[in-house]
């Protein structure tokens, strides 16, 4: 049991205070604002996701580009130890 006498009574004493107040005046342009401040934020995601995407082919085109080029999997020259010759 709560001070108030229970939860009944003070969900009654709240459902009270609520009742005999006015409610607050909503501003004419509420909702429009709202949808316009909605489509700012889709087009900023929109365009954070276009950027993102387009980092990610970019890093994968340098990443292939390189890797065509410098051909890490091939086996390193024999130039860099001397040829084992007199055995």
């Amino acid at each position: 049991m709560t001070a108030a006498g229970g939860p009944r009574d003070r969900e009654e004493e709240i459902r009270r205070l609520l009742e005999g107040r006015p409610h607050p005046a909503v501003p004419a342009d509420l909702a429009s604002g709202a949808a316009a401040r909605g489509v700012r934020l889709l087009r900023r995601r929109r365009a954070v996701q276009r950027l993102g995407w387009a980092v990610l082919l970019a890093a994968a085109v340098a990443f292939t580009v390189w890797a065509v080029l410098v051909q890490p999997w091939a086996t390193p020259s024999s130039s860099v130890a001397p040829p084992l010759e007199g055995w």
